[in-house]
């Protein structure tokens, strides 16, 4: 069987038989993979806790015909540990990997950018660097935006006119309306809200650890880098219903562990 060498983070495992795993992990060159790791439940196992949710590998797999096979890991960053230590940490990581398992269903498809995002997110939880539901909502807001689902937020999605006081926010059409043109089905959203659903979007730190910097919405990011700096304010819940909606809409079913936050 061929070989393929590659630094990946373990999404989910699944047991197999008596003594196996299937392991899920993206990976950074090739994508979504499926691979079998074979002893991986015994007590002397060789790949121990590396295959772990959240834990960032460098694995060697061999190529098969239905699963792969993980023929070698070695640890490059241990975020499982700092992790699991901090539930609220812990249910944020689960929201972030549930997310990347549905966004990425096809095996093989390179997704270098969502994986730079993905290993920044875990990097954020386990350092701490800002509070884990802020960490987890917008990754599911930037991970949604590189899919090609960004909120428009600064113009009126029907007139494309700026919008000012009060706003509307339509989910199923993508972004805010302005009062005159604002459809049934859109709910007035406060402009906090929208300030922090739009920091959110764009991983503005100093915005959402409670800083003067930030304007309403730019461009959304690819690269993983975070800010330091703690003491950061909660989100308002009006603006965690809205990431709930809009991932729930876009990626047409609800992401289970987001729930668990409220």
């Amino acid at each position: 069987m061929p070989l393929y060498r590659d630094e990946a983070v373990v999404l989910r495992t699944a047991k197999l038989g008596e003594a196996d795993r299937i392991i899920t992990m993206l990976t950074r060159s090739h994508g979504k993979i499926r691979a079998v790791a074979k002893g991986a439940r015994k007590v002397r196992s060789r790949f121990g806790a590396r295959l772990e949710p959240f834990m960032r590998v460098d694995v060697l797999v061999a190529s098969g015909r239905s699963l792969d096979v993980v023929s070698q890991a070695e640890s490059v960053a241990a975020y499982a540990a700092p992790i699991v230590a901090d539930y609220d940490a812990y249910v944020a990581a689960n929201v972030i990997v549930e997310t990347i398992d549905r966004l990425v269903p096809a095996e093989h498809e390179r997704v270098p950018a969502q994986y730079r995002l993905l290993i920044g997110a875990l990097n954020a939880l386990a350092k701490h660097a800002h509070a884990p539901e802020a960490i987890g909502d917008s990754y599911v807001m930037r991970a949604l935006a590189l899919a090609g689902w960004t909120p428009r937020l600064v113009s009126c999605v029907v007139c494309g006119e700026p919008v000012g006081t009060p706003a509307w926010m339509s989910v199923a059409s993508g972004g805010v309306m302005c009062d005159r043109d604002h459809t049934p089905d859109a709910h007035r959203t406060e402009p906090a809200v929208l300030r922090q659903f739009a920091a959110l979007v764009r991983g503005d730190w100093d915005v959402l650890d409670g800083g003067s910097g930030g304007a309403m919405p730019g461009t959304v990011g690819t690269d993983a880098n975070v800010g330091a700096g703690v003491n950061a304010g909660p989100l308002l819940p009006a603006t965690r219903r809205l990431v709930e909606e809009w991932s729930e809409y876009y990626m047409e079913r609800p992401i289970r562990s987001l729930r668990l936050l409220d």
